[in-house]
């Protein structure tokens, strides 16, 4: 399989013109096309239209082009923001709120979806859309639970949660139940792509773009391109890693610096909201030698050529819908499941395949890696924590809604939206209902709300808590309130409006509110047999 060069991306130059077009209202189809893209650990200011100093000119026309919501949380993880995305409905409440190969008897934290949800493309394709995935599942392993079961016409699918960019092969073995080995799948029908030539997120792409050409143009379709970049390992092309070799030598502190102020001028954050403290067990930069510096910084570099070339495909995919006529009646959605993870420092032998080595340099198809702590720290500015945290740092994504003639242009909305509101936004874009019995079984009622009217404009989103828990991690967000904690550590109280970097815990001067977001997170909790962890843990047959 080829891989794309500079040389073959010029067309995409004409993209600026593409956007420009978009400046009144176009005739449509009252059932647009709908696409939805979804990175996966990439944290708040990851790209350029979120501060980042990473080159992502499609998304950034997109932004320009669309609606910012700087106030847009997932479900901290990869498993249970997938399922509150396709259901819009709590993890929990889809049954999987934990991961989806910890196996366990407890219908919450069972790992796949259980009978009363319906997904996305369920609905969408009972409205006679054409409904396709490409990209990572994660969401229910065995062949009852992939996407096909779920609403998916057709579908080319990494299972699981992560594997080499380069061939598939899995990152990790035996600290996993037996059986469990790397599955990807076009629609029903498990593939061999160990030995082909490849790069993961160029055939996401290419797999993406081959549904669409065969699709029937009297229908509408759904996409859901879910790629696993930038997830570890750190996997790059080599002409993508060396536009950003010399980019980070400046350090995680002048880089984290940098976005911070751009965050600013941009509007994402507000002028009093201060830069969270750097993680004091984690190095400075100045104190590393120059050759730890440059092993630091080609880390960094290989994370930000695999954001540079998940853009660079979003701008493939736009050029393609674009040729076929199709893009000014496609509502688009780009959003990250989690923020920037601290994990990745397995470097093979027992943990993956006998390929990866601890000695590979980081990118290559050896290597097995993530790009660690002070990084992750870097991606989530302003914001401290990480993926799995219910700290800002770990829930708050970027989100980008494009829609020309009916979303707004160049807007950034402060209002706090979930991703639990991404299915009632869709299913009011496609004109149809959220119906109450699914399969002849009573569904859960949505815990989401459409988006589209503070997306056009038209009407903001109503007063109400939103909830989060992951591990024990728990918080609940309610107009400038956040009521958040660490596993088994006592509650803190937060002001977003004043403090959105969660850097002055007012639990102690503001007991009411604190035993008020307490009891509606209790009392959340238990309506939907939301578990300390430890529980959860205990029912696990294995042990990692």
């Amino acid at each position: 399989m080829k891989y794309f060069s500079f040389k073959d991306l010029v067309g995409f130059a004409l993209l600026g013109f593409l956007f420009s077009c978009y400046t009144n209202p176009v005739e449509r189809s009252s059932e647009p096309n709908i696409v939805v893209i979804l990175a996966d650990d990439m944290g708040y200011s990851d790209i350029g239209c979120f501060g980042s100093e990473i080159q992502t000119p499609n998304l950034d026309r997109l932004a320009s082009g669309g609606v910012r919501l700087s106030s847009f949380y997932n479900n901290a993880r990869c498993c249970p923001s997938r399922a509150a995305l396709l259901t819009g409905l709590y993890p929990q409440q889809a049954g999987v709120g934990g991961m989806t190969d910890i196996n366990v008897t407890i219908p919450e934290y069972q790992g796949y979806f259980n009978n009363h949800t319906i997904t996305i493309a369920d609905l969408l394709r009972q409205e006679g859309y054409s409904t396709y995935l490409a990209g990572k599942w994660h969401v229910g392993e065995e062949k009852e639970h992939w996407p096909l079961q779920h609403g998916f016409d057709r579908c080319f699918s990494l299972i699981q949660g992560a594997a080499s960019y380069f061939d598939f092969l899995p990152y990790r073995n035996e600290k996993w139940p037996p059986g469990n080995q790397l599955t990807v799948v076009r629609n029903n029908t498990p593939l061999d792509l160990k030995d082909s030539a490849f790069y993961a997120t160029d055939l996401y792409t290419n797999e993406a773009i081959n549904m669409l050409n065969s699709h029937d143009k009297q229908k509408p379709f759904f996409l859901y391109l879910a790629y696993t970049a930038p997830h570890w390992p750190l996997h790059a092309l080599p002409e993508d890693i060396a536009r950003y070799e010399n980019t980070y030598l400046a350090g995680w502190e002048a880089i984290r610096s940098s976005r911070y102020k751009r965050l600013k001028e941009i509007g994402l954050i507000g002028q009093s909201i201060r830069l969270s403290e750097r993680n004091p067990a984690e190095p400075v930069w100045n104190r590393l030698t120059g050759d730890e510096k440059r092993k630091q910084a080609h880390l960094m570099a290989v994370y930000a050529a695999m954001i540079d070339r998940m853009d660079r495909n979003i701008g493939r995919l736009l050029l393609h819908l674009k040729k076929k006529g199709q893009l000014d009646n496609t509502a688009i959605f780009f959003l990250s499941d989690n923020g920037g993870s601290t994990a990745g420092s397995l470097t093979g032998g027992k943990y993956g395949h006998p390929r990866f080595s601890a000695d590979a340099l980081p990118g290559t198809p050896e290597s097995l890696t993530g790009y660690g702590k002070s990084w992750a720290n870097v991606s989530n500015t302003p914001f401290r924590y990480f993926k799995t945290d219910t700290y800002e740092g770990g829930i708050a994504s970027p989100f980008i809604a494009w829609y020309p003639g009916r979303f707004r242009k160049n807007q950034i909305v402060e209002d706090a939206a979930h991703i639990v509101d991404i299915m009632p936004t869709l299913a009011d874009l496609a004109g149809t209902r959220y119906p109450e019995n699914h399969n002849n079984v009573a569904l859960r009622p949505l815990e989401g709300n459409s988006l589209l009217g503070v997306l056009s404009g038209k009407a903001g989103l109503p007063d109400r808590p939103l909830f989060f828990e992951h591990m024990s991690n728990s918080g609940v967000i309610e107009g400038e309130w956040k009521l958040v904690r660490s596993r088994d550590q006592p509650w803190e109280l937060y002001n977003l409006q004043k403090d959105r970097s969660e850097t002055n815990n007012l639990a102690r001067e503001f007991p009411d509110q604190l035993g008020r977001l307490t009891k509606k997170y209790e009392q959340w909790a238990t309506k939907n047999n939301v578990l300390p962890w430890q529980k959860v843990e205990d029912a696990i047959p294995y042990k990692f």
